[in-house]
C-alpha cells in the first residue's frame, strides 16, 4: 500500500497545478497513531484567557467526512486548551450560498471550508482571506508545495488542502453478475450493451440527484472529458478556450441520449444525493457516478461492501481521450478569514486541523491524502486502494467545473446543466448558451 501511495503522491504532484492554470490576482490579506509534533508558533496567549475560534464546513451528519472532522477536532482542541472552538456543518449546496453571502458581507467565521481554484480565488481577490505563508513554514515537511498549488494565488498561499478525490464509476457487482457481467465493462460499447441488458431485465442503470446539480456534473463532465479529452475541457473551464466547440456539443448529446434512452431513474430529478446514494446501496441502480469520498460509506456497510466495485468511466472517443484522464484532484480546503481577530492563531490551528482531517479521512477511505501519511495505514479499505491504483495511472486531472470556474460563470454553467438533464436544451443549445453568456 505504501508503494502504491508513493506512486499516487508523485503523480498528483505532477498534475495538481493543471486544474487551476494561471493564478488569481493577489489580495490583502483514530487509529491511535501519534501525529507529528505541532508547532507552537503564533499560539501564545495569556494563560487566563480563552480565544474564541469558529469554523464552518460541510461535514454534516450524513457526510462521509463527518468522522474525520470529529476525530481531528478532538485531537487539535486537546492540544490547544487556550482555544474555545465551535463549529457548524451545513449541507453542500446551502453552504455555497451561505459562504458567498458571508464573504460579500465580510461576516465570515475565523476558519471556513472552501473549494480551491476559482471558488477560493474569488474570495482571495476580494481581500477576504488571510495569507498563510508564515504559518505554512512550520508544515512544509509534511505538506508538499505541489499540493498547495490549487490554493496558491500570485505566489501566496491561502488554503490548507485536505484529501483529494476523483469522480468514480461505482458498480453493484451483484446486479451486474445477475445479467452476465463479472466485471465493470471496460469499453464504451460494452458499457452501453450492459446498460441495455440491465433495462431488458427491469433494472435501472443509473441514479442521479437532479435536485443537486453538482451530482449531474459528475456524469456530464466525465462524458465530455472521455469524448473531447482533458485538455479541451480544462481549457474551457479556465476560460482559455471558448464553449463554442462542436465536440463538446456532441458529448452533451451523448450524455443526453443516456437520459432519453431510459438509463437514468426518472424519479432522480427530484431526489437529493443522499436519497440516490441510499437507493444505489439498496440495489435500485446498477451504477452510481460520484466522488470517491463515498468509498468510506460503501466499505463501512457490512451488507454492501462486498457488492461494490469502483472504476473510471470508459473512453468514448479514443482519438481525443484516453483512460487516465480523470475529473477531480486536490480541492477540499480550509481557509482563514482575513477579518478574524485572531487570524495568526487561527492559521496555526487550521494547519493542525487540516493535517488531522486528512489523516482520519484517509484511514476512513474518504479520499487520498494531500498530506504525507503517518502512522499505520494498513487498514485503508480495498475500494480506496483501487482508487489509488486508478490515480497512479492517471495522466491528467480536470477539477470539477463549478470549482474551477469563478462564481458567476459556475452558476451560469450549472443552470445550463440543469436544462440538459431536464432535456430542455440539446448539445447545440448548451454550447450556444454558454458561449453567449460566458464566452
Amino acid at each position: 500500500m505504501r508503494k502504491v501511495l508513493a506512486t499516487v503522491l508523485a503523480c498528483v504532484m505532477m498534475v495538481s497545478l493543471v486544474a487551476c492554470g494561471e493564478s488569481a490576482p493577489a489580495a490583502s490579506t483514530d487509529n491511535g497513531s501519534t501525529a507529528p509534533a505541532a508547532s507552537t508558533e503564533n499560539t501564545q496567549v495569556a494563560a487566563d484567557e480563552k480565544v474564541d475560534l469558529e469554523m464552518w464546513c460541510i461535514a454534516t451528519e450524513s457526510d462521509s467526512n463527518r468522522h474525520s472532522y470529529e476525530a481531528a477536532i478532538a485531537d487539535v482542541t486537546a492540544a490547544h486548551p487556550e482555544v474555545n472552538f465551535t463549529w457548524e456543518a451545513i449541507e453542500n449546496q446551502a453552504y455555497k450560498t451561505k459562504i458567498k453571502a458571508a464573504v460579500a458581507a465580510d461576516e465570515m467565521p475565523d476558519i471556513f471550508f472552501t473549494w480551491s481554484c476559482a471558488f477560493l480565488g474569488d474570495f482571495v481577490e476580494a481581500g477576504r482571506v488571510y495569507c498563510l505563508d508564515e504559518a505554512y513554514e512550520g508544515f512544509k515537511s509534511e505538506l508538499p508545495e505541489s499540493m498547495m498549488g490549487n490554493s496558491t494565488y500570485d505566489g501566496k498561499h491561502y488554503g490548507v488542502p485536505l484529501t483529494m478525490n476523483i469522480v468514480g464509476l461505482f458498480a453493484n457487482m451483484e446486479i451486474l453478475k445477475s445479467v452476465g457481467y463479472d466485471a465493470v465493462p471496460g469499453t464504451y460499447e460494452e458499457f452501453i450493451a450492459c446498460c441495455d441488458k440491465l433495462l431488458e431485465n427491469g433494472i435501472i442503470p443509473f441514479g442521479c440527484a437532479g435536485k443537486e446539480t453538482w451530482c449531474v456534473t459528475e456524469y456530464l463532465e466525465s462524458v465530455i472529458e472521455k469524448s473531447c479529452g482533458a485538455q479541451t475541457l480544462g481549457d474551457i473551464f479556465l476560460g482559455k478556450a471558448t464553449w463554442n466547440n462542436a465536440d463538446v456539443a456532441g458529448a452533451v448529446d451523448t450524455f443526453q441520449s443516456l437520459v432519453t434512452n431510459g438509463y437514468f431513474d426518472p424519479d432522480g430529478i427530484a431526489l437529493t444525493n443522499d436519497e440516490v446514494k441510499a437507493n444505489f446501496m439498496a440495489g435500485k441502480y446498477a451504477f452510481y457516478m460520484n466522488g470517491t469520498w463515498n468509498c468510506a460509506d460503501f466499505a463501512g456497510n457490512d451488507e454492501f461492501k462486498d457488492k461494490v466495485a469502483v472504476s473510471e468511466f470508459p473512453v468514448i472517443n479514443a482519438d481525443k481521450a484516453t483512460l487516465g484522464q480523470l475529473i477531480g484532484g486536490p480541492s477540499d480546503t480550509l481557509a482563514v478569514a482575513a477579518s478574524s481577530p485572531n487570524a495568526a492563531l487561527a492559521a496555526q490551528f487550521t494547519f493542525e486541523l487540516g493535517r488531522q482531517i486528512c489523516h482520519y479521512g484517509y484511514l476512513d477511505g474518504c479520499g487520498l491524502p494531500a498530506w504525507t501519511p503517518y502512522g499505520d495505514t494498513s487498514t485503508v479499505n480495498a475500494l480506496t486502494q483501487t482508487v489509488a491504483e486508478i490515480c497512479a495511472n492517471a495522466n491528467a486531472y480536470v477539477l470539477f467545473g463549478d470549482t474551477a470556474m469563478n462564481a458567476d460563470a459556475a452558476n451560469t454553467y450549472l443552470s445550463y446543466v440543469d436544462q440538459v438533464y431536464g432535456c430542455a436544451i440539446d448539445g447545440a443549445g448548451f454550447v450556444e448558451g454558454l458561449t453567449n453568456d460566458i464566452g
